[in-house]
């Protein structure tokens, strides 16, 4: 067959499938056990979607299919490596890292969050980040302290 009819993918295409690495957070790495649980399953879920993608024949729809499990299993192998797995509170009279905080605001809300590692945050379910301006606000603190966010005041209700 001759080359003139064979596809052949310019160095432009190719580039487009390589997708630039997902950014690495600078501060430490610190999860809870169940947030390393959860970077590892992430990791062999990227792995199996990596795997799956590699068995299409057709070479620019593997390299497109491939791009995002491939950048995602780079992340995820890193955020596995470097992880720190931080004690679960020891007690319950001071805020730190795995506690879960119930706070008061000004406007009559109550909050409640726990104090995760970045990988493991999600704010609608009940988690922060232990480097977000409210995590390192609560850090340290103990039942009955006012904190002021802004210009709004903070009363720690419970920690547990």
């Amino acid at each position: 067959m001759s080359t003139a009819f064979m596809k052949e993918e310019s160095a432009e295409t190719a580039a487009e499938t390589v997708l630039p690495d997902r950014p690495i957070s600078p501060h430490p790495n610190r999860v809870t056990e169940a947030g390393l649980k959860a970077l590892e399953l992430q990791l062999q879920e990227a792995r199996k979607a990596y795997e799956m993608a590699s068995a299409i024949e057709d070479i620019n729809e593997r390299r497109r299919q491939t791009a995002i499990p491939l950048r995602d299993a780079r992340y995820f192998a890193e955020r596995v490596r470097t992880a720190e797995v931080m004690p679960a509170p020891a007690s319950s009279k001071i805020v730190v890292f795995g506690s879960t905080v119930t706070y008061s605001r000004e406007d009559g809300r109550v909050q409640k969050y726990r104090i995760v590692g970045e990988d493991e945050a999600d704010p609608k379910a009940g988690s922060i980040s232990y480097v977000s301006p409210v995590a390192r606000l609560l850090m340290g603190k103990t039942v009955g302290d006012v904190l002021t966010l802004g210009k709004e005041e903070l009363e720690i209700t419970a920690i547990e």
